[in-house]
């Protein structure tokens, strides 16, 4: 069940790249982490973010899928219709 969750997640994400993204991730100890950037690849395993360069001191991040099934990491997709949440939800 944790294999095909974690397909179904790389499948929506497959839907955007390119796409203008929001990341919120967990940064430890009661902090939150926002972050901006353009969904740049997917992997089997990991997807890759390309920040915006005037807001962080990375230009790239990645993240597993395994952190959106998890919510560790909540990434909103920001389109021209409006903005779509990446996530799994349970059936």
């Amino acid at each position: 069940m944790a294999k095909n969750a974690l397909l179904d997640i790389k499948r929506s994400l497959e839907a955007h790249v390119g796409a203008k993204i929001r990341l919120r991730a967990n940064g430890g100890r009661r902090k939150t982490i926002e972050r901006t950037g353009t969904l740049e690849e997917i992997y089997p395993s990991v997807f890759i973010v390309k920040l915006d360069e005037e807001q962080h001191s990375f230009k790239r991040v990645s993240y597993s899928y395994a952190d959106i099934l998890t919510e560790s990491v909540e990434v909103t997709v920001c389109n021209d219709e409006g903005q779509v949440r990446i996530a799994y939800l349970q059936q």
